[in-house]
């Protein structure tokens, strides 16, 4: 037998790019983290950047083990940042186990990142059904074809599933009560600058008594 192929490993230690760029202060940012977050969502949509509303969503399940994946971000206002998906999903269980979760959106093409980390609440039907209602009808099969998370042998059962789906519901798709949103309700939101020298800013928001909100700069 002749000698396996070896790849030599990518030398991602020298791996670098140097982030120039116009740094942020505390005072400059909005009083409000979920007013300052739409800001840069918009100069992200503005940047022509892929996806930016996607984000990493963490979470920790029953043993202590954490988790994260990319999601796409819903909804935002003043009660939180909102995510739908499968109630029976590994993150669900996750996040009924420990209702918490952090948020990570990441525009590198700016230099920027913002993390969010609070409690978690389910999102309730009427705003599900909303939501729901908008989605494109393949979506809205998807989401009855597909037992998120649970094993499968084979492509060939999604695709019997979601012809089972569409063959069910010939007009309107009704909403699977096994799938709805999760909102996070920040009491921590970072805002991230990427400069020169890894010298990079950081200005965290930290809930207050009351409703308000403290803004800190901390160091890279």
């Amino acid at each position: 037998m002749g000698q396996p192929h070896r790849v030599d490993p990518v030398d991602v230690a020298t791996m670098r790019a140097e982030y120039e760029a116009t740094g942020i202060e505390p005072e400059d940012l909005h009083a409000d983290p979920v007013a300052q977050f739409e800001r840069w969502l918009v100069e992200a949509i503005n940047a022509g950047l892929t996806e930016p509303n996607a984000m990493v969503v963490a979470t920790v399940d029953a043993d202590g083990q954490p988790w994260s994946r990319w999601v796409l971000l819903k909804d935002y206002d003043g009660r939180g940042f909102t995510f739908y998906t499968n109630y029976g999903s590994f993150k669900s269980m996750h996040l009924a186990a420990n209702p918490v979760a952090s948020l990570s959106f990441g525009w590198l093409d700016l230099r920027r990142q913002v993390t969010i980390a609070g409690a978690v609440e389910r999102v309730d039907e009427a705003e599900s059904d909303a939501y729901w209602e908008v989605r494109p009808r393949g979506s809205q099969l998807g989401g009855w074809a597909s037992n998120q998370s649970d094993e499968i042998a084979d492509r060939s059962v999604l695709d019997r599933q979601y012809a089972d789906a569409d063959q069910a519901h010939p007009g309107l798709v009704p909403r699977p009560p096994h799938w709805g949103g999760w909102r996070v309700v920040p009491h921590t939101v970072e805002f991230w600058q990427g400069r020169v020298n890894r010298l990079h800013d950081r200005v965290r928001y930290q809930q207050s008594d009351g409703d308000g909100w403290t803004r800190r700069r901390l160091s890279p």
